[in-house]
């Protein structure tokens, strides 16, 4: 077994453990128990292998509540291609910083043009791109109509 992939399987450990103290804030049921005491004893086990990964497949396999199963499943292998894809400059995500009214304006062009959030601002980013082309060929055009005018007056 490689160092990479024991290092990947530790970080997925570390998704999982995250995934499920979440869900646990969220007040979802992450135990399999319907008694209390179980599912609380359950729970603090969980909290105490929090830098122990290796036990987490552990904890996982023995209290884990079985409708989690296909979530989690999910949950990492969305980490993992956001991982993957962030490791290639052309695919890496940014934050960036919207006030509500410009996110939800952004949101409904987005919608109206059927694409994503950051396809609709390369789609903005290129008609203001185009605009100052055309901006700049109507103001050379105006230039060109004056002084052809002034050398005809003449």
């Amino acid at each position: 077994m490689s160092m990479k992939y024991q290092k990947n399987k530790d970080i997925e450990d570390e998704w999982k453990w995250k995934y499920l103290v979440r869900k646990y804030h969220e007040g979802q049921s992450i135990t399999r128990y319907m008694e209390n005491d179980l599912s609380q004893q359950a729970v603090i086990l969980l909290f105490n292998i929090e830098n122990k990964h290796e036990h987490v497949q552990d904890w996982i396999r023995n209290h884990m509540n079985p409708d989690l199963e296909k979530k989690i499943k999910q949950s990492i292998r969305a980490k993992r291609k956001r991982k993957s894809n962030a490791e290639s400059i052309n695919e890496r995500k940014k934050s960036i910083d919207l006030e509500y009214l410009v996110w939800q304006h952004l949101s409904k062009l987005a919608k109206s043009l059927r694409s994503t959030l950051s396809d609709t601002i390369m789609h903005l980013l290129e008609d203001a791109e185009e605009k100052e082309k055309y901006e700049k060929k109507i103001l050379s055009l105006k230039k060109d109509l004056q002084s052809f005018i002034l050398n005809n007056n003449q």
